[in-house]
């Protein structure tokens, strides 16, 4: 197969990853806390000629090659809900979720209270305080989230004022490590330790949408599209080429 050939089918191929990553992020711009995905290429050099007429630059062809992609952790607009459980992260911070896999962490800040009274994400996983989930009490009322992540309620009918617990917050010095392990979660590998986050600070009846700006993420879908039938056509027209030059060869003089 010619080199225009294989740099076309490159391309192609790292412009459907891209449009996973693309299309990915347009399937969450209303998930809370969700941060986009972006995507990095870099050029692969590779030597296509071997005969010693081939000097220089002629020598190398250019091939494109997926380089890494990386999270955009930027933050994301807040919305008021006046849900009492609903808690926004101002910062870099993370929520420490448990799960059947381990600690996991999220940026969703939905909460909610299951039927055994523990604080639980959207898709019923435990938040975790200091001492482990957070259990509120069945008269348990005026839930109050602090900036720092403590949890006050008044209980009973005499009002008084208890203490049920203080979110855990944490930060990444390599946040770029984290990985994407669905429902909105990241697990942290060997190289992301997770450390008390004393910078963040949550806003109560506040919610974090997702970061995603669809006018953006929908103008890159169209592009991508665009470049890989732009591609398309070029492979098309070479094997058209090929076809071509293979038909006169074949001609027989009369």
């Amino acid at each position: 197969m010619e080199n225009t050939l294989l740099v076309g089918l490159s391309r192609q191929m790292t412009l459907e990853r891209q449009m996973d990553v693309v299309a990915n992020n347009v399937a969450n711009v209303n998930t809370n806390g969700f941060k986009a995905d972006r995507s990095l290429f870099e050029e692969f050099l590779k030597s296509g000629a071997h005969e010693d007429n081939f000097t220089g630059r002629d020598r190398r062809v250019s091939y494109v090659a997926e380089g890494s992609g990386f999270h955009d952790f930027t933050q994301g607009p807040t919305e008021q809900t006046k849900n009492p459980l609903d808690v926004a992260i101002d910062g870099g911070g993370f929520l420490v979720v448990q799960t059947p896999g381990g600690e996991r962490y999220t940026r969703d800040g939905g909460l909610q209270i299951n039927n055994q009274g523990q604080l639980v994400t959207a898709a019923g996983n435990p938040v975790l305080g200091n001492s482990g989930p957070i259990v509120l009490q069945p008269t348990d009322h005026d839930v109050s989230i602090a900036s720092d992540g403590n949890i006050t309620v008044l209980e009973g009918v005499n009002r008084i004022d208890s203490v049920r617990g203080k979110l855990r917050l944490v930060s990444f010095a390599q946040a770029q490590q984290l990985l994407k392990d669905g429902s909105n979660l990241y697990a942290a590998d060997a190289g992301a330790t997770a450390q008390p986050d004393t910078a963040s600070r949550l806003q109560q009846g506040f919610i974090e949408k997702s970061n995603v700006n669809s006018v953006t993420e929908m103008s890159r879908m169209i592009e991508v599209t665009r470049t890989y039938t732009q591609i398309a056509t070029l492979l098309q027209q070479q094997s058209d080429l090929h076809k071509s030059a293979i038909e006169k060869l074949a001609d027989v003089p009369a």
